[in-house]
């Protein structure tokens, strides 16, 4: 009966495989995504065995690029790389050009054409999002600067992906000539501009006006499916309307929807579905490896290891250190940036589908992917360790946990924050700061206040907070989506401790109640209530 399910048996063999190879992983303490990749590679056409159907794996890593992608747009974040600019805009432009020049190297040595060189160098520019977050947060070192300008760093590469994505087609197509090659690059740089153009001026007004009318009904299940409609239909559309890659429409339909009130309800309603098929993405691109590499060219597979983990990092670490940050900082930004994955993986498939990259060169990838994400918790574990030594982020200079009782939490310390802690200072009501930017509370330190560093949903964070003896949390971020997380895990480590944050719009107030929060402020309502107040009081108690 099973070869009359192919859809259906491909999809629980990998989801079975993924599930005990990703724990196994997991347990190591390697990347789930070693697991994912190794179950592919087992259900692959090369080892003995039960072998999965390609085509469909093929077809179900389109729909998990196009909900990676979705995602990426739905996270990204401008004000993020604009805040790390000087650093990571001019350094992730250089470590990737290197990078693809020492992968082109490679290339060129074992006897590719030049096109398929640097296909397989670009490949190896481009670091993991999923291994590198994983990284920083293992280490609390994601909201450290160290940590901001590696994700800044990973932002801009995740641009010049999206580019890429635009381009490589265009330069693998059949032209006769330069000139027909450059007729065709600028007509497909047009359709691309006329889609940006539909959804910046169409798209930012629609989409959001669709996901409010859904919200207003209620239903949850509604909700989830305008969210998804929304996402592949604008990446199909892309596709179908401007001839544009799947991941470059779900990516904008990301980036618009983040505009919208409600992007954190949409991101945490199809964040189950995005996780599934980017399982499905990892186990598809595993059918790919041929294992037999490791024997028939070990040494170009040695050489492809040592581009990515110590030719990246080198070079990294040297642009690092010429705009002045400290060796300690390098080596976490150099580190950090010392694998691959998705993106990688994304452009091989375009290479292989395109005819570009001959089967080695993808093999080649997929065995550097696997190594270097085994390798990286053992290079970034040092560096990490050299970091907090050298700048005080847990060592003794800093005290990192609160030892009193009867106090209150405030998470951010922003311009809400920062009003609040200080008006409970005032009234010498006991007070932690909890803040994800290390200037401020090391500033904060310096004036003898308390103050801990980090992102408050991690529950070492809050610990050392005292959480368990506090009597309120002050949730003073702006962002609806954090907050609801921090909310959610508050109640589940201490559900007595009393909760307030602050919202926006009515959805705000139903989201964060439903997270657990005891009361929900929201800014306009309370100003029009001190208005309505000051009118019937004749200003008495201005």
């Amino acid at each position: 009966m099973l070869h009359h399910a192919p859809l259906l048996t491909t999809m629980a063999v990998g989801f079975a495989l993924a599930f005990i190879l990703g724990f196994i992983a997991q347990r190591l303490r390697m990347s789930p995504i070693v697991g994912y990749l190794a179950a592919g590679l087992l259900i692959g056409p090369y080892t003995p065995g039960f072998v999965g159907d390609q085509d469909i794996a093929l077809e179900l890593s389109e729909i998990g690029v196009i909900l990676l992608m979705f995602g990426v747009g739905l996270h990204f974040s401008f004000k993020d790389l604009l805040a790390v600019r000087k650093v990571a805009l001019p350094g992730a432009i250089a470590q990737m050009t290197a990078a693809t020049a020492l992968g082109t190297g490679v290339g060129l040595w074992l006897d590719w054409t030049l096109g398929a060189s640097l296909l397989f160098g670009l490949a190896l520019s481009v670091a993991s999002t999923v291994v590198m977050l994983r990284a920083l947060e293992d280490k609390q070192l994601l909201d450290t600067r160290a940590g901001h300008i590696a994700v800044g760093w990973l932002i801009v590469e995740d641009l010049a992906m999206v580019v890429a994505l635009v381009v490589i087609p265009v330069l693998a197509a059949d032209a006769n000539g330069p000139g027909a090659i450059a007729g065709e690059l600028v007509w497909t740089l047009v359709r691309v501009a006329l889609f940006v153009a539909l959804m910046l001026v169409v798209g930012k007004r629609v989409i959001p006006w669709i996901l409010a009318r859904v919200a207003d009904t209620g239903s949850r299940e509604l909700f989830t499916l305008s969210v998804l409609a929304v996402g592949m239909g604008v990446a199909v559309g892309a596709a179908w309307l401007f001839e544009v890659s799947f991941a470059l429409g779900a990516f904008f339909a990301g980036m618009i929807m983040r505009e919208s009130d409600l992007s954190h309800r949409a991101a945490d309603s199809t964040l189950p579905l995005r996780d599934a098929f980017a399982v499905l993405f990892f186990v598809s691109v595993g059918m790919l490896v041929d294992w037999r590499i490791v024997i028939e060219a070990p040494l170009a597979l040695l050489v492809t290891t040592l581009v990515i983990v110590v030719g990246k990092s080198v070079v990294a670490f040297g642009i690092v250190r010429m705009l002045k940050y400290s060796r300690q900082m390098s080596l976490v930004v150099a580190a950090a940036l010392a694998q691959i994955g998705e993106f990688s993986f994304i452009l091989i498939t375009l290479g292989g589908n395109l005819e570009i990259l001959p089967q080695d060169a993808q093999d080649l990838v997929l065995g550097g992917a696997i190594l270097s994400i085994m390798l990286n918790p053992l290079l970034f574990a040092w560096a990490a360790r050299s970091y907090r030594e050298a700048d005080g982020v847990s060592g003794e200079s800093a005290p990192v946990e609160y030892t009193g009782s009867e106090h209150v939490i405030v998470v951010g310390f922003g311009r809400v924050g920062t009003r609040v802690a200080a008006s409970l200072w005032t009234k010498d009501v006991p007070c932690v700061v909890i803040d994800d930017d290390e200037n401020r509370v090391t500033a904060l330190r310096d004036d003898g206040r308390e103050a801990i560093l980090g992102n408050a949903v991690r529950s070492k964070v809050l610990r050392a907070a005292g959480l368990d003896d506090a009597t309120t949390v002050l949730i003073a971020i702006p962002d609806p989506l954090n907050a609801g997380a921090i909310v959610a895990k508050v109640k589940r480590l201490a559900p007595d401790v009393r909760v307030i944050a602050r919202g926006h719009e009515d959805v705000d107030v139903q989201y964060l109640t439903e997270a657990g929060a005891d009361r929900v402020l929201v800014g306009v309502y309370e100003v029009a209530d001190l208005m309505v107040t000051d009118v019937l009081t004749d200003g008495e108690q201005a």
